[in-house]
């Protein structure tokens, strides 16, 4: 299941922040995954557009046929912290649990904390129905704008590396925008490497040229320099995830509020999680997780006395 819960960790901001940041994220083709097609970038007769289009068109096949869920690992930055946490996916919704800071495993009474919150999302119906029904909306802003960048940019070939191929990119002023993710990619340059075995992104970066502002400016505005570095990788064969990515945005939202957005993340360590795991087995699983993570740290304390 490639749209998952970006950066679930992280407080919920105003409804108008999260939006924002999503501009940016998401029509960088996040968290895809799926079969790959037949195109070879060697074959001088396409087009470096013909290519995007063609890549486009297999993550859109990806995203309404890979359903599949994972384990892994995620490295956060927040507030100059580092948090790791191990993460579970489920058909019900997605589970974490955050098990060291700044490199050290929490303590057991955070440990304590974190499993209530845990379990306060097994028992509450609400929160994961909301949880679903966010994970819905960004699917569906991200195959919008998959649907729209071969037609909101202008492509030229880059440099190749193995089965990449670089895509060099900025706006196409002839593209009139129909939503507001779709606005951003007006003023947006930079390149994406795609990888053409497999007709799959592989990473994308770029930065705002220009500051882009919605409703006129009175429902907000995202800041000249903006930018965003994405990664995704093979995780198994024929599944690609997201695996890094990094966004730096600033602007206003509704009634003036500044935003200021830093996000850092990796993700390893993917393991499949069948179809038939539940949310609650998976919390019980991550409980685990946390029990076993505190008690090394403790026998380690305990050998370095």
């Amino acid at each position: 299941m490639q749209i998952r819960r970006c950066v679930s960790d992280y407080p919920r901001l105003q409804n108008q922040v999260v939006t924002f940041r999503s501009h940016c994220f998401l029509y960088a083709a996040l968290l895809l995954a799926g079969s790959g097609g037949s195109l070879h970038a060697s074959d001088k007769t396409l087009s470096a557009n013909e290519l995007l289009q063609r890549v486009m068109a297999n993550e859109l096949k990806a995203q309404e046929q890979d359903q599949s869920h994972w384990k892994y690992r995620s490295v956060s930055h927040r507030s100059g912290k580092e948090y790791t946490k191990q993460v579970i996916e489920t058909r019900q919704g997605s589970v974490d649990a955050v098990i060291a800071e700044n490199g050290q495993a929490i303590s057991s009474a955070e440990r304590e904390k974190e499993e209530e919150r845990i379990q306060r999302l097994v028992n509450s119906p609400d929160e994961q129905r909301k949880q679903r029904h966010d994970a819905q909306q960004d699917a569906e802003k991200v195959k919008r704008v998959l649907r729209a960048l071969p037609n909101a940019l202008l492509a030229s070939y880059g440099q190749r590396r193995g089965d990449l191929t670089e895509l060099d990119f900025k706006p196409n002023p002839n593209f009139h925008p129909s939503s507001r993710e779709e606005q951003v990619l007006q003023v947006v340059e930079g390149k994406m490497w795609v990888n053409t075995k497999e007709d799959r992104l592989a990473e994308i970066e770029g930065v705002l040229t220009r500051s882009v502002k919605f409703g006129g400016g009175l429902l907000g505005h995202l800041d000249n320099g903006g930018t965003f570095h994405v990664k995704l990788s093979e995780v198994a064969p024929g599944y690609w995830e997201l695996t890094a990515m990094h966004i730096e945005i600033k602007g206003k939202a509704l009634f003036f509020k500044t935003i200021s957005v830093h996000e850092e993340e990796s993700r390893s360590d993917f393991q499949r999680v069948g179809d038939s795991v539940t949310l609650a087995q998976a919390a019980e699983e991550l409980r685990r997780d946390l029990s076993n993570a505190t008690a090394t740290a403790s026998a380690r304390n305990e050998g370095q006395r």
